[in-house]
């Protein structure tokens, strides 16, 4: 087995190598032919963002479509405003469908939690919300519907790094200081497995974090809040210059006691950017840090066979008293960009990142370890990575040529002790390593002054060690080890998009793509069925296929005048989905599942005080084969609306923002068969009045304005027809900020 797995990783460095000196002879050829030739030069711009994301923007209009983008250009048009669609010829991934958010936008948001603000304003995405207010805590956001499982099948990344763990603990936005956004840029369908690799299944989310370079020599902001169920907020950040080097930090804390009983939250995250930049060489450390309490109310029981409404006679209660989870988490990151010759930089990045986790659970009226009715988890999982890469952008035949090409290397270590309850010895202690290499190339061509391709390909092998070092006699143990396994697999993803410009207002996109999700290491510790016929436990295997899944898409963007529109239809079959079993209680490869649908954002400048923007999408997501062929995945609405304006009534001294937000109803989580009652349609509208004066600053947010009493989250019992669990959110709210900057 020894040899095999040795031959397997000889293999793919031999890919790798190949596949990162093919493209490095090749681009560095191309560029030192254009010096030599003295053929149009190609404009290299310094970037001011260390960060830098790896998929760039071909530059708009008549003189940037023969050119390549600078590194460091935001995606976005950057103003407040001015309409966050991609617009002709300014997308990251050439063909494919994107969205930028920038700074501006967040702050006009009447919402609080970054979840929402990308709900609102990026058609077709859905969010999960377990708590709801100005929690934000434990949302997910939800690309072209994938449900319970949107997490695992959306990417999120960190100024172009991977945020995205081996285990299933979804990615939480609310640690993200809102503040210390720069921009998000989303890009919609699978085409960002080549750059990024493994869950850019349903979508990609880029977060760009503002690093204070090319500010002036010392600035500062600070800002406090308050509002409904005791919330505090309380915001800073600062940035200081000073020749080469420049310094920041933003950071931000949230205490509250939350909607329902068991709800209390708090919070404290904070980023930290260290930059030098010169003309020939810039560098950067990045250091992050969150610390989150989180009280767990549980669900609502609804069951009319026996007469209970919960959501009816107790919607703020809770029956899980005692339950928790907390979460630490620590990042550092360092990087280089080199000039090597005129248009070829080397991209060298590295870091680590460490989150610890600790939850308890108990289903009995009080908090004692018992048989079946507790559980304590403590996991720690540490990633390492180095992402080394090579940007080089060249006239190729007198075309412009941007080629991307670079080498990544994650090592994962995950522990988890599981036991009755704290201080007592565990019944599991799970021990899994995942690493991964990766070598890609992408190549973007201006194969035309009106036309862009885009081609590439990802070529991956992960290798995992599994684990369970039962202890069969922990204290109240009734379960079972799990068998051990060794992988090791390679996988690949592959990008072809195309970009026509009709004329300066209209262009036509479309790709092709293929990527992969490999199982996370929670799916893979309940991955077989837990117990036989008679009810005898069974060893879990750790074994799951990877899912695949192929996409085709096209659309339209238009910008001309005040107006901005991007329109796009696609489809997506996959194959391996994964997902959990509700009658056998066990994660399990699913039979091939498609999604297809549409989505449409339009904004429109009125003037230059009014803009009014909204978006539309119609989202199916079906089992084609299998016993549930043709029923809906659960967790999915068919149609989601988005609607929103900024109005600047007086010189900036009073603004209004307003957004709304409509979805269709859902199936329960659970309810794979269509058989039980669906979550039923709902929708919000939010308001925030805001104004500055001089260095003071103002807002007023309300949100959830008509008092919309629902919820976005149940689970449907497996046995009980009619009877749920569901996740009751607030009505209406209020949050009032206040601050000054120097």
């Amino acid at each position: 087995m020894s040899r095999i797995v040795t031959a397997a990783r000889r293999r793919c460095a031999g890919i790798v190598a190949a596949v990162s000196l093919y493209s490095l002879d090749l681009s560095i050829a191309h560029a030192q032919q254009s010096v030599a030739e003295q053929l149009p030069p190609v404009e290299v711009t310094r970037s001011d963002d260390q960060n830098r994301t790896r998929a760039r923007a071909i530059g708009d209009g008549e003189a940037g479509r023969r050119r390549a983008a600078p590194d460091g250009a935001p995606s976005g048009t950057g103003s407040s405003g001015s309409g966050n669609e991609a617009a002709a010829g300014n997308g990251g991934i050439v063909g494919a469908a994107t969205t930028v958010i920038t700074a501006a936008d967040i702050a006009h948001a009447p919402s609080q939690t970054l979840a929402e603000i990308i709900a609102t304003q990026v058609p077709g995405a859905q969010i999960t919300t377990l708590y709801g207010g100005q929690i934000g805590a434990r949302t997910s956001v939800d690309l072209r519907g994938f449900g319970a499982f949107a997490t695992a099948n959306t990417l999120v990344l960190v100024n172009g790094r991977r945020l995205n763990d081996i285990d299933m603990a979804q990615v939480d936005l609310s640690t993200i200081p809102l503040n210390a956004i720069e921009r998000i840029e989303i890009t919609r369908g699978n085409s960002g497995a080549v750059l990024y690799g493994d869950n850019a299944v349903g979508g990609v989310i880029n977060i760009v974090t503002r690093n204070g370079v090319g500010g002036p020599p010392v600035t500062a902001r600070i800002e406090a809040g308050f509002g409904s169920f005791n919330t505090g907020i309380g915001n800073v950040s600062a940035a200081i210059n000073s020749g080469p080097w420049s310094t920041s930090f933003y950071g931000n804390a949230v205490r509250t006691d939350g909607y329902r009983d068991n709800n209390r939250y708090s919070q404290e995250n904070g980023v930290g950017n260290l930059n030098y930049t010169t003309p020939g060489l810039t560098a950067f450390l990045t250091v992050t840090g969150d610390n989150q309490e989180l009280r767990l109310p549980g669900g609502r029981t609804v069951d009319p066979s026996i007469g209970v409404d919960e959501l009816a006679t107790s919607r703020r209660g809770t029956s899980t008293p005692f339950n928790y989870a907390n979460q630490q988490g620590f990042g550092a990151t360092a990087g280089f960009t080199k000039t090597l010759v005129n248009g070829v930089d080397l991209i060298v990045d590295g870091g680590v990142r460490d989150k610890k986790q600790q939850s308890a659970f108990f289903s009995s009226p009080a908090p004692v370890p018992a048989f079946f009715t507790s559980t304590y988890v403590d996991a720690d999982l540490t990633t390492w990575s180095i992402t080394p890469r090579l940007s080089v952008k060249s006239l190729l035949l007198g075309m412009p040529s941007q080629v991307l090409t670079g080498v990544d290397y994650y090592d994962a270590s995950f522990q988890q002790n599981r036991g009755a309850g704290q201080g007592l010895a565990p019944w599991h202690n799970y021990d899994l390593r995942q690493r991964t290499v990766a070598g890609y190339v992408q190549h973007t061509l201006g194969v035309a002054p009106a036309t862009d391709i885009s081609y590439g390909a990802r070529v991956q092998n992960t290798n995992l060690s599994a684990r369970d070092n039962f202890d069969p006699a922990a204290p109240f143990n009734a379960d079972i080890g799990a068998l051990p396994l060794g992988s090791d697999e390679m996988q690949y993803a592959l990008h072809l998009g195309a970009e026509h410009r009709l004329n300066d207002t209209v262009a036509l996109f479309g790709r092709v793509a293929r990527a992969f999700r490999t199982p996370d290491v929670d799916e893979r510790v309940s991955s077989g069925p837990a117990f036989d016929p008679f009810f005898n436990p069974l060893p879990q295997t750790f074994q799951l296929k990877t899912q695949t899944s192929q996409d085709i898409e096209g659309g339209l963007r238009i910008r001309g005048g005040g107006l901005q529109m991007q329109s796009s239809l696609y489809l997506m079959d996959l194959a391996n989905e994964i997902h959990f079993n509700p009658i056998l209680f066990y994660n399990t490869n699913l039979d091939p599942t498609r999604r297809y649908g549409s989505e449409t954002s339009v904004s429109y400048r009125i003037s230059d005080a009014l803009l009014v923007r909204s978006g539309m999408a119609y989202t199916r997501a079906v089992f084609r084969e299998g016993p549930w062929a043709g029923n809906d995945v659960p967790l999915v609405s068919r149609y989601t609306a988005s609607a929103g304006l900024t109005w600047n009534i007086w010189q900036n001294y009073l603004v209004l923002d307003a957004t709304a937000r409509f979805w269709s109803e859902r199936r329960m989580d659970n309810d794979q068969a269509g058989t039980q009652k669906p979550i039923p349609a709902n929708g919000t509208i939010d308001l925030k009045l805001s104004g500055q004066y001089e260095r003071y600053v103002w807002s007023l947010s309300v949100n959830n304005v008509l008092n919309a009493l629902y919820y976005d989250y149940a689970v449907a019992s497996t046995f009980t027809d009619g009877r749920f669990s569901a996740y009751p959110l607030p009505g209406r709210t209020y949050l009032l900020k206040a601050g000054a900057t120097f």
